[in-house]
């Protein structure tokens, strides 16, 4: 798009070609462009998609001894997935964020029904 002489977006050609993995500019899109307010939205979703998850482990979870709600994978799963198949996908995104903790890298519908989940 920097040489379509048709394109009349200025901000192509004000923008360096090439920027450096020490650039903070780096991997990101152009500020006020419409893919940067497309990530913000995608971003605020998984985020209110995360909050939910955590509520439906605090009510369909059981409080232990340590003051934490855990559930199974397998409660957990038959409750989310009527709301949204994405279930392990928004898990991990939880754990990322120190929300809640499980053991392994990935859960299987099957194999890891009886994790337990416990939410921090």
């Amino acid at each position: 798009q920097r040489k379509n002489p048709f394109s009349n977006d200025e901000r192509l050609a004000t923008k360096p070609v090439h920027s450096h993995k020490g650039d903070p500019s780096y991997g990101r899109p152009p500020e006020g462009s419409k893919t940067e307010q497309r990530g913000r939205d995608a971003h605020s979703h998984v985020g209110k998609e995360v909050e939910e998850l955590c509520g439906i482990i605090r009510s369909t979870g059981e409080k232990g001894e340590d003051g934490h709600v855990s559930v199974t994978f397998r409660q957990l799963f038959e409750t989310y997935v009527t709301i949204s198949n994405k279930v392990v996908g928004i898990l991990l995104r939880a754990r990322k964020h120190g929300l809640v903790h499980f053991e392994g890298e990935m859960l299987w519908q099957g194999k890891d029904d009886d994790v337990v989940i416990t939410l921090l």
